[in-house]
């Protein structure tokens, strides 16, 4: 039996992760202008930039820049990555960053060694680090995440089990310190998820940890992000990290081609939502404008659906007015 959600949250994460992968830079003045259009869809969180090596990631090298520029909109929140100490101070020095407690774990030893210069099991033990360091700032926990959940381009398949082990750690290390639960995501980082994986490893992490919140960060990189979206839905999940027009993709994940790297689109699961009765705050046809902006600005076509097709309601329209 399916257990549909009544309302969606997605975390818009198009501005940073959709930039980082492409080649070359753009304007700041157009990637605000995107941020800000973003602003007024309903989405209430966007990842705007990262706090990165810019030798490592030139694209994000004027992150504090990008977050003086942008116009907010009450209610929204304006977030950021960081990997390291100094990419947090940074975020936490820039204007108006929404600064939230985060662990970020892997199931992939290859992965974190190319993404954090580390192995798993050295991520885990820096955590600890990050926990005091967020009590002591008096910054709340909010989510844990463990990349390459389902499968690495360097390693090979994932045992599940050993994703759900790492997120499970999370929060036992969180509420034994008297922490704020974390909400829990597994990340599909290089794109391995299927629809039966997808229930296989929610199924576990919940087992596992019965009263947590579930997440997904989901690809669409071999096609199969809108099929592993519904089979979380029908599972009652209701955070999904997504991506304005389909893009993104990690620059480290090896991926082939960054054009077949991109998160789930945005646009079109919320138009899945909404075919399904399935609220989500936002303004379809306010997005589908920002992701025709978002392709305008990147230069060429990108893999969102309903911004080329159009929405069912704008059809609707033009057959009644004819």
């Amino acid at each position: 039996m399916s257990d549909l959600p009544k309302r969606v949250h997605f975390h818009e994460e198009g501005p940073r992760e959709g930039f980082q992968i492409e080649r070359g830079t753009f304007p700041l003045e157009q990637r605000a202008a995107l941020v800000d259009a973003l602003s007024l869809t309903g989405l209430d969180e966007i990842q705007v930039a990262s706090f990165v090596s810019p030798k490592a990631v030139p694209q994000m090298a004027d992150s504090e820049a990008l977050f003086e520029a942008i116009q907010r909109a009450p209610g929204v929140r304006y977030d950021a990555v960081w990997l390291n100490e100094r990419g947090y101070e940074r975020a936490r020095a820039a204007k108006g960053v929404h600064i939230t407690g985060r662990i970020a774990l892997y199931a992939s030893d290859a992965f974190a060694l190319r993404n954090n210069n580390c192995t798993a099991a050295q991520m885990r033990a820096r955590v600890d680090g990050w926990l005091d360091r967020y009590a002591a700032d008096g910054v709340p926990m909010e989510r844990a995440l463990v990349m390459a959940a389902f499968g690495c381009n360097f390693e090979g398949p994932v045992d599940p089990a050993r994703a759900v082990g790492e997120l499970a750690w999370a929060w036992t290390t969180c509420r034994a310190r008297g922490m704020a639960a974390p909400r829990l995501y597994l990340a599909d980082t290089m794109g391995w998820a299927n629809p039966q994986a997808i229930r296989r490893a929610v199924g576990l992490l919940r087992d596992a940890v019965p009263e947590a919140e579930v997440g997904l960060h989901l690809h669409d990189t071999r096609g199969l992000g809108p099929a592993n979206v519904l089979a979380a839905l029908e599972m009652g999940v209701t955070h999904f990290d997504s991506s304005v027009a389909g893009l993104g993709g990690c620059p480290f994940a090896g991926h082939g081609d960054a054009k077949g790297a991109g998160n789930i689109c945005t646009e079109d699961m919320v138009f899945l939502c909404h075919e399904m009765g399935i609220e989500t705050g936002v303004d379809l046809e306010a997005l589908v404008h920002a992701a025709r902006m978002a392709e305008r600005i990147i230069g060429r076509p990108l893999p969102g659906r309903l911004m080329h097709a159009g929405t069912l309601a704008a059809y609707r329209a033009r057959r009644a007015a004819a």
